[in-house]
């Protein structure tokens, strides 16, 4: 699954977090492509007002703007926390918080031919979601995709069956 060109580390490993399970899987093997070629890893988590760009510019909020901007780092940080247990060891890494689209995001920040972009996709998906889409036809650097983790259909049907009630009990 690895990704190599000439390992001199001069270019970044620049991966997209969302919190979700193909972006957790996503994470982890960013981590280990840029811990083999000693590269810096850049995890990015990009966010947009609830209500969109367009009615917040009508009735802008800077405290509103700043909250929406804290949850989405302590989702970035929960991230690396459910992954690494913190940062990942013998990787230097950045975390950034980009106000913009998801493909607007990781295409503009994995500008650089030398860098490498690592993105999740979701198991047995035939085609790429419309933001895999944006980002391959904007970007120059290679992609790697990075399947998230099956769920057995066991699983899925229990889940399907579960109510609000039942996550409710599980923390008493």
């Amino acid at each position: 699954m690895g990704w190599t060109e000439s390992g001199s580390g001069t270019g970044r490993v620049v991966v997209g977090v969302s919190g979700s399970p193909a972006s957790l899987a996503a994470l982890r093997v960013a981590a280990e492509e840029a811990r083999r070629g000693r590269r810096v890893l850049v995890a990015v988590i990009a966010w947009e007002p609830p209500e969109g760009e367009a009615l917040y510019l009508r009735h802008p909020d800077r405290e509103w703007a700043r909250h929406w901007w804290a949850v989405a780092r302590t989702r970035l940080d929960r991230a690396f926390d459910e992954v690494f247990g913190g940062a990942p060891p013998g990787v230097r890494t950045e975390r950034r918080v980009i106000r913009a689209h998801p493909d607007r995001a990781l295409s503009e920040l994995a500008a650089r031919p030398d860098d490498l972009l690592v993105l999740g996709t979701r198991p047995g998906r035939n085609r790429p979601s419309r933001t895999h889409r944006r980002v391959r036809s904007r970007t120059t650097c290679p992609i790697l995709t990075v399947p998230a983790p099956a769920v057995p259909r066991r699983v899925r049907r229990a889940l399907r069956k579960m109510t609000a009630e039942d996550f409710a009990l599980a923390g008493e």
